[in-house]
């Protein structure tokens, strides 16, 4: 079985830093891209950032850039979210995402993405 568990999340005052984990099992973690999403009430869900089977390779969101890094740690099957000088704005359910497509491509799409996590909540205090 499946399963991508997210954790981290919490409340923290704007300019603050969280870091977001995605803990993978039940699959053959190193041949999975791996992406966080975002959603916040009454908006669409939103690409954050990607990062390729063996994390040489990163794609962020435009929300994220320069503040956001995204890692992983394959002995570990997980996957981190640094996020840093958060901003009210980002407050969301952060999800993390498992593509098995073995093309080199990082999409910003979820359609490509197979398996989900089921969120983690992220809130940024003015």
């Amino acid at each position: 079985q499946v399963q991508l568990v997210e954790s981290g999340g919490g409340l923290v005052q704007a300019g603050g830093s969280l870091r977001l984990s995605c803990a993978a099992s039940g699959l053959p973690f190193t041949i999975y891209k791996v992406a966080w999403f975002r959603q916040a009430p009454g908006k669409e869900r939103e690409f954050v950032a990607a990062i390729s089977m063996g994390g040489a390779r990163t794609k962020y969101g435009d929300s994220g850039k320069g503040r956001f890094t995204i890692s992983r740690d394959n002995a570990k099957n997980t996957v981190y979210l640094q996020m840093n000088i958060l901003k009210p704005e980002d407050t969301a359910v952060y999800y993390c995402a498992a593509d098995r497509n073995l093309g080199t491509d990082l999409p910003s799409s979820q359609v490509p993405y197979d398996y989900w996590g089921q969120g983690t909540q992220v809130t940024v205090s003015s």
